[in-house]
């Protein structure tokens, strides 16, 4: 390369360096700093708290409000007010997904619970029938031997798989 196109080259690499970014969020945080951010701000960010969104998010949301309040005039008088103006679509939509993952995690969770609490509820009721059954019943010690259970032992067990079943068995 010649030493001039060398220089163009430079020369309009550091004017497209220096344009500020096009779509540029500005929010404050819980403690007050500013934030900016190519990405809409989190979803515990209130709308007060934004202090500028990119032109054509504005555009967006009020090209939508507009479409909204036009459309839902008849409709607010009769199923009350609209949804409130200036929330960004994409970030309702972020939101509400996340609380969907939110809620199929939770149910996940208590499904595993409910299962292991069925499993060890039916292992109580089988281990207190053999206890009540007056079955000779073998344990191993601390020391690694096995020792018949006596009745103080026996009662202890029985009263140790009555609490599980309490517990778990509902």
């Amino acid at each position: 390369m010649t030493p001039q196109r060398l220089l163009l080259v430079a020369i309009i690499a550091s004017l497209a360096a220096s344009l500020p970014a096009q779509a540029q969020w500005k929010w404050r945080d819980r403690s007050g700093t500013i934030q900016y951010s190519d990405r809409p701000p989190p979803p515990d960010v209130a709308q007060k708290d934004i202090i500028e969104r990119p032109a054509s998010v504005e555009r967006r949301a009020a090209a939508a409000a507009a479409a909204a309040s036009a459309a839902s005039a008849p409709a607010a008088a009769t199923a009350g007010a609209s949804a409130p103006s200036g929330v960004d679509p994409e970030l309702e939509a972020r939101r509400r997904k996340a609380e969907q993952e939110d809620a199929a995690k939770r149910h996940a969770e208590d499904a595993k619970i409910a299962a292991q609490r069925a499993d060890n509820c039916q292992r109580a009721r089988g281990q207190l029938r053999a206890l009540e059954d007056g079955l000779r019943l073998v344990r191993t010690n601390e020391k690694g031997e096995r020792e018949v259970l006596d009745d103080q032992g026996r009662a202890e067990e029985t009263a140790r798989t009555r609490a599980v079943i309490a517990s778990d068995c509902k």
